[in-house]
């Protein structure tokens, strides 16, 4: 294993664990961590984005262009989640279990459509 590909394992695991810690945190009233949740969730966002530019310039790839394309993903991306995560609120939180399955397979069904979007049909 080359030591980018290393590298990018131990951060991408280290902003899983963050993120999704600071997502339980937020999500939970029990927990009562609302805000606590919320800045551990972006400290996990903010070890992503390092992740990923560490990551790129270990293998000598050229920056990240900005196209429409790329925005247009960005957005279907983030669309995606935010139902998922919906979805999830529904589910966990308003214990509106069939309308959050729902919207969370919708929402992965949105973040399924990343692959065509950025791949290309062949």
């Amino acid at each position: 294993m080359k030591k980018s590909n290393f590298l990018a394992l131990v951060l991408g695991t280290v902003e899983g664990v963050c993120f999704a810690i600071g997502m339980c945190m937020a999500l939970l009233p029990e927990w009562g961590m609302m805000r606590q949740g919320v800045v551990t969730g972006v400290i996990g966002m903010v070890i992503l984005l390092a992740d990923l530019l560490v990551w790129r310039r270990m293998e000598k790839k050229a920056p990240i262009r900005v196209s429409g394309k790329t925005i247009g993903a960005i957005l279907v991306g983030v669309a995606g989640a935010l139902m998922l995560g919906v979805g999830m609120c529904f589910c966990m939180v308003f214990a509106r279990m069939i309308l959050g399955v729902v919207i969370g397979v919708v929402g992965m069904l949105v973040l399924l459509m990343l692959i065509p979007l950025t791949k290309g049909l062949k």
